[in-house]
């Protein structure tokens, strides 16, 4: 399976840094399996950091990965992705942790969506469908140091 990664400098050996601020899956190297995606965000970190827009690709090795390591995966935006998604935007995860964690990615909007949720003024419902950016986008987020030599890399676009 191939993935990307969008930032502003090549990433030929990928590495866990603490970011900073809570992300979606938490502390990790994200990837994702959509072009374009992967365009939007090395736009977004060059805007910010500048540097040059790079999207870096990887050959990744899933199926040893799931048959070895820890890996979650969220089908779709559920009840459960929103509960993990929001606990790991508020820093307050204490459940299992994972090597690898694969599912939809959340907007930007999701600190105003969750204070939304947590003060009663939004439903669970509205707040799935707000954090939802389109079906195509996911994240392919590796946590651990394990779980990036599943990882090869392959290039750059």
């Amino acid at each position: 399976m191939l993935l990307y990664h969008g930032s502003n400098v090549v990433v030929e050996k990928p590495e866990i840094r603490v970011p900073n601020r809570n992300l979606d899956f938490g502390m990790g190297f994200y990837t994702t399996t959509n072009i374009e995606q992967a365009q939007s965000f090395s736009e977004i970190v060059f805007n910010r950091r500048g540097g040059k827009k790079v999207i870096s690709i990887y050959e990744f090795d899933n199926e040893s990965a799931m048959n070895t390591l820890g890996v979650k995966v969220f089908e779709k935006a559920n009840n459960e992705w929103f509960d993990f998604v929001c606990d790991k935007r508020m820093g307050r995860y204490e459940g299992e942790e994972y090597d690898i964690i694969i599912g939809p990615v959340a907007n930007d909007t999701v600190y105003l969506t969750f204070i939304g949720f947590l003060a009663g003024a939004t439903s669970r419902e509205d707040a799935i469908k707000q954090l939802k950016v389109r079906d195509l986008y996911n994240q392919v987020t590796f946590c651990t140091d394990d779980s990036l030599t599943y990882l090869k890399y392959m290039g750059v676009l």
